[in-house]
């Protein structure tokens, strides 16, 4: 699970940093209330909000199992967390895109494009997992060989 936290803390991190420096951010610059990078900066943590969620839903994925492959599980077998994940986003939606929540909340609506960048955050976790699993699994059965060999 720290492996995968950590992959997703650089998703996220990254989608922070995209959007402050798409909008002219440098280190040092002011983005409080009523600084003109201050919506930037709503945005940006927005997209680190959003960014944590979809790596959420790759690792949902990735952890049905402790060492089978996703494919082996099937990814469409859990109609619960399909379910959990379809109620997730509208969820998330309503906190982003609803005036009154977005107040509440300090989160602001985001441009289609910066919402594409968070399209591969679930398969770039749910893949490092697979991938992790894979040479767990590797080597298991090395060990496995090299055992029967002697």
């Amino acid at each position: 699970m720290v492996f995968l936290g950590a992959i997703v803390a650089l998703l996220q991190m990254a989608g922070f940093f995209y959007v402050l420096l798409k909008a002219g951010w440098h280190p040092g610059a002011p983005v409080g209330d009523g600084t003109p990078l201050h919506h930037a900066y709503q945005q940006a943590t927005t997209m680190t909000f959003l960014g944590m969620i979809a790596g959420q839903i790759g690792t949902a994925f990735a952890v049905r199992s402790q060492r089978a492959s996703l494919w082996s599980v099937g990814i469409f077998t859990n109609r619960y967390l399909l379910g959990g994940i379809a109620a997730e986003l509208v969820l998330v939606a309503v906190f982003v895109y609803v005036p009154p929540l977005q107040t509440l909340l300090g989160t602001a609506a985001l441009p289609a494009t910066d919402l594409l960048l968070l399209l591969p955050y679930p398969f770039v976790a749910w893949g490092a997992d697979e991938l992790w699993r894979y040479l767990l699994r590797r080597s298991e059965s090395r060990r496995q060989q090299n055992a029967a060999c002697i």
